[in-house]
């Protein structure tokens, strides 16, 4: 056990978090690094009330541990969090719009609001909002990303702004025991894995973006807005691919004068609604198991912590890896400093 304000605050064993990834963070992931002693998340951008409700219930088939959801406030439509706020859930992460028009919604129904930051003023915002527990994503991140600054400096700088009261989560570098230390060093009370537990067995990716996230360096992640055909303006980390190599040699020219825009690449089933969705070039979606086509023309995401993954493992496996590195580095490496 790991015990911090997080841990407490969510009456679980390790201060480890799955993250929200859409289209591929499902109820089998996330139910099974609850059960592994963490908490999952399961993602539900863009999902219907009856998609939300089914999901739910999948994940409640699998375990009776707490679930996280996450919510992109720029798809959120009427209905949606107040299907949500019913739900047999513990939490909410909230990412990309306005804190104070949303976690009190969140807070009324008794579930926990937390707030995805990528800047202290974000933080400062959704702390005066009345949020449980601030995300503070660091540039470092994979997927989308709303702040500039590497979580090395991001995280101290926040709790330093928020003050001690408030558990903070760090987001984007971590992948493995030493990065849970060393967000817990740095001022957090627990860390959130996107890249790692994207190479698990639970989750809903194709299996060929998962041996490219465990073949990949941390050199090839490319930090740009080119995937925005669905979500506009939304910087986003990604591996490097033909697409972008192709869109780089034709000089990068703006949306709507892009190589191929609007071409075909492949079809999916929309997660939840079995309803096949065409896919076209420089859409936001990422290769799901569903996915038919040629994944190189898809948004790889990945956080720079993609150099540190190097196999596929069940996620309940992840997460015990995690925490047993992290209690070794935190009582032998680091106390053995101080004698």
């Amino acid at each position: 056990m790991l015990k911090t304000r997080f841990t407490e605050l969510l009456a679980v064993q390790y201060p480890i978090v799955s993250a929200g990834m859409g289209g591929v963070a499902l109820a089998e992931l996330a139910a099974a690094v609850s059960n592994a002693g963490g908490i999952g998340t399961i993602a539900l951008a863009g999902f219907t009330p009856e998609a939300i409700q089914n999901e739910i219930a999948a994940a409640r088939k699998l375990t009776a541990r707490p679930l996280f959801v996450n919510l992109l406030v720029p798809f959120l439509r009427p209905g949606i969090i107040e299907t949500v706020v019913k739900e047999p859930i513990q939490g909410v992460t909230l990412f990309w719009g306005d804190p104070a028009e949303y976690i009190p919604i969140v807070k009324k129904s008794g579930l926990k609001a937390i707030w995805q930051c990528g800047s202290v003023k974000e933080a400062n915002a959704a702390h005066a909002a009345g949020a449980d527990a601030l995300m503070v994503q660091g540039f470092d991140a994979g997927g989308h990303v709303r702040g500039l600054v590497t979580s090395l400096a991001l995280i101290p700088s926040v709790r330093d702004a928020v003050g001690d009261e408030i558990p903070i989560i760090a987001a984007g570098g971590f992948a493995d025991g030493r990065g849970l230390a060393a967000a817990l060093a740095l001022g957090a009370d627990a860390a959130v894995f996107g890249t790692r537990f994207l190479a698990s067995d639970e989750a809903a990716a194709d299996p060929r973006y998962q041996q490219r996230i465990i073949a990949a360096e941390a050199e090839e992640t490319v930090h740009t807005e080119l995937y925005d055909i669905g979500w506009p303006k939304a910087p986003h980390r990604v591996l490097r691919t033909k697409v972008i190599d192709e869109w780089e040699r034709a000089g990068r020219p703006e949306t709507g004068k892009r190589p191929g825009e609007g071409k075909s690449i492949g079809k999916m089933t929309r997660s939840g609604m079995d309803i096949e969705v065409p896919t076209v070039k420089y859409s936001v979606m990422a290769p799901t198991s569903s996915f038919e086509g040629d994944i190189e023309e898809l948004a790889l995401y990945a956080g720079m912590s993609v150099s540190l993954v190097r196999e596929k493992l069940p996620a309940g496996e992840i997460v015990r890896r995690i925490a047993t590195e992290a209690r070794e580095v935190i009582s032998a490496r680091l106390a053995s400093m101080l004698r």
